[in-house]
């Protein structure tokens, strides 16, 4: 295998593979030689400034260049056979994601998107708890970053939360309200969105990156139950309402234990698991394109509201 891309996240990429047993980090990549030759030492692999340099020599790849990279980048991998990881969003447009979704169909190779928070722990442990919830609120805070301004804060942030959404909730999403402020710099930093699936569920997301405080949490509201899960602790509550015979119902519940996990192993894992099993990654390339195409809704509203 190779990283495409070891920046910010690339380089936990690398950091993870070369500790996967039936993985042989053979290669990483990036156009910042000197950066390439620093991740390259420190896991034991070849350092590329061109990409180019790994085709016919991996089996597979994780791609986290820069988003506007991804659909040559994976396309180019694809077409060669080789399987590929590529980090959210998964393109910069939904015409360049059904291009690598047709790509991967013909060559019979996986295509995984990278969408964490689906290995989160907690969010795994809350999953079966959900019972067509009715109403939730999300908020993904965070300070100002140094990575990632080439997109807005709905790709950059909001999309974690919209690919778990269509997972949990499922079904089409009927109508939207949304707005985004762009603050710091020429792209929407702050956005506030409101969902509301075909079955009724209400989902209510704020993403923000130039927040004083880290916050990353979801609550789920369903009949007779609040769950809440902090995604960055990996901590989970869970409270519901009790019959008592002869009695005012209870409300019972408090935190769950969580075994910890770094959900990007988790993830790294899945996709290796694929490959070798032959199998569906948890996040396919069709449900990354599902997120990507939601997102694009949310930001068309958010333009018509300014």
């Amino acid at each position: 295998m190779a990283v495409i891309g070891v920046g910010h996240l690339g380089r936990h990429h690398a950091r993870i593979l070369r500790a996967i047993p039936e993985v042989e980090l053979t290669s990483v990549v990036d156009i910042d030689g000197v950066r390439a030759q620093e991740i390259a030492a420190q896991y034991g692999a070849a350092a590329q400034t061109d990409w180019r340099a790994v085709i016919g020599s991996v089996d597979a790849v994780t791609i986290a260049a820069p988003t506007e990279a991804h659909a040559s980048l994976a396309a180019a991998f694809l077409d060669q056979g080789v399987h590929v990881l590529v980090e959210k969003p998964m393109t910069t447009t939904t015409a360049e994601a059904d291009r690598l979704l047709q790509l991967a169909d013909a060559k019979g190779v996986v295509l995984a998107v990278g969408h964490t928070e689906r290995f989160n722990p907690a969010v795994a442990h809350v999953k079966p708890l959900l019972a067509a919830p009715r109403f939730i609120e999300v908020h993904r805070l965070g300070t100002f970053p140094d990575r990632s301004l080439d997109i807005d804060v709905v790709f950059d942030l909001m999309i974690h939360d919209l690919d778990l959404l269509l997972d949990i909730v499922g079904g089409e999403v009927a109508a939207i309200e949304a707005v985004g402020v762009p603050v710091l710099t020429p792209r929407v930093d702050i956005a506030n969105v409101r969902l509301r699936f075909e079955n009724g569920c209400i989902a209510n997301l704020t993403a923000s990156r130039i927040s004083r405080d880290r916050v990353r949490k979801i609550r789920f509201f369903q009949e007779d139950a609040y769950v809440s899960v902090d995604y960055a602790a990996q901590e989970v509550e869970v409270y519901r309402l009790v019959a008592r015979a002869g009695q005012m119902p209870a409300i019972e519940g408090g935190k769950v234990s969580i075994v910890h996990e770094e959900p990007l192993k988790r993830e790294l894992d899945d996709f290796v698991g694929a490959i070798r099993d032959r199998r569906a990654p948890l996040v396919t390339g069709a449900q990354g394109r599902a997120a990507l195409a939601l997102a694009e809704r949310v930001v068309e509203r958010m333009e018509m509201t300014r």
